[in-house]
């Protein structure tokens, strides 16, 4: 063979977190002919651990046929672009998928990675997907190891379970869902402005510890009817204004509280207490970009994208955890919306198109067989 070869990768997730499989598969340059594929349950992943697990297998698989070149063809823009160097990796998981890929690049004299369209990555596509199938089935023999985000491995769910009535048995789903009641803070005075509120920690207001109340009142009465665990798990983000809105929710239900920084805003930087038309005059090309582009970034500050992988592993983390139980979730509207397109398997243009009001509940069920089902979004009914 030639030592130039073109490896074509891709990695995706059904569920994100979910079933994770990654795919790759190795070209010699000049004829075209495939030389080498790998097709590789992932365990419970999203699908950026996906994709960068399907570029390190089509990076190892290259090397182990001593090729010395190698062109790469994705279509994870985010994938290229942090191994390019022009993105920076905030995720400490991504940071070391990122360390054992720039590894194993060591072991070339040159490669390129290039972005190509999802339609031009058929054959790469073609092979995760196997392997997600695979997952879904059980898993490969011998079972896939835990990934680095979660955890879990979906192959160890009881094989015993029944499915579910409701929405469960709507969907084919198998098993006890986890059930998500996703919980909006309360009113705080950069909402009465409409400023970027992100990781500014500012409190409730008054009419935002009536609105906190008033949902801790509603969840009590929900977490009754539903016969949920007690005591009832209530995470939070750690900033004050989710804090205060959860803590009215464990004096209403006598629930456990905890904070996990997975659960926090998105981080605006220079953005931050600016009013939308001031951040849109400061910054206007910047801020026109990111009202379409989840992968922009405000001056300092983080990308819609980054957000929904750090919540992707916070929410695999507590399903885990929590799984089979009902618990309550008090968070921002970023991460709320990113838990809701997880659990409709949609794309980022739910950030854009779904709107969340202060101290609305939202529910998602997960199932431990991978479906998912939204029961509830931006439920306002019990606010004064």
């Amino acid at each position: 063979m030639s030592s130039r070869v073109v490896i074509e990768a891709d990695g995706g997730s059904r569920g994100n977190p979910g079933p994770a499989g990654a795919g790759a598969l190795v070209r010699d340059a000049d004829s075209g002919a495939v030389l080498a594929e790998r097709s590789v349950p992932l365990g419970w992943a999203t699908n950026n651990h996906a994709e960068y697990r399907g570029l390190i297998e089509g990076l190892a698989a290259a090397a182990d046929l001593g090729a010395r070149v190698a062109e790469v063809r994705m279509d994870s823009k985010l994938v290229v672009e942090q191994m390019s160097g022009r993105w920076r990796i905030k995720h400490e998981n991504l940071q070391q998928l990122a360390v054992e890929a720039r590894q194993l690049l060591d072991r070339y004299d040159e490669v390129r990675l290039e972005w190509v369209p999802r339609a031009d990555n058929a054959d790469a596509d073609r092979l995760a997907n196997r392997a997600m199938d695979e997952q879904e089935r059980g898993g490969s023999d011998p079972a896939p190891e835990p990934t680095p985000e979660t955890g879990q491995d979906p192959a160890a769910q009881d094989a015993t379970s029944t499915p579910t009535t409701s929405a469960g048995s709507w969907l084919g789903a198998v098993g006890a869902p986890t059930r998500l009641l996703l919980l909006r803070h309360g009113q705080t005075a950069m909402s009465v402005d409409k400023r970027y509120s992100g990781r500014g920690d500012v409190e409730l207001t008054a009419l935002g510890a009536q609105q906190a109340a008033a949902a801790a009142k509603r969840l009590a009465a929900e977490a009754e009817v539903l016969g949920a665990e007690q005591p009832l798990p209530v995470i939070c983000s750690p900033l004050a204004r989710a804090r205060q809105t959860a803590q009215a929710v464990v004096e209403a239900t006598g629930g456990q509280l905890e904070t996990d920084d997975g659960l926090l805003e998105t981080d605006f930087g220079g953005w931050e207490g600016l009013t939308f038309g001031e951040a849109a005059a400061q910054y206007p090309q910047l801020h026109r970009g990111w009202l379409g582009d989840p992968s922009a970034e405000p001056p300092g500050g983080e990308s819609l994208e980054a957000v929904h992988e750090r919540v992707g592993v916070a929410c695999g983390r507590l399903l885990e955890r929590y799984a089979g139980r009902t618990l309550v979730l008090v968070s921002h509207v970023t991460p709320i919306k990113s838990v809701l397109r997880t659990a409709l398997d949609a794309g980022p243009s739910v950030f854009y198109r779904l709107h969340l009001d202060l101290a609305s509940l939202s529910v998602a069920e997960f199932y431990p067989d991978g479906n998912a089902s939204v029961r509830l979004v931006n439920d306002t009914t019990h606010c004064p």
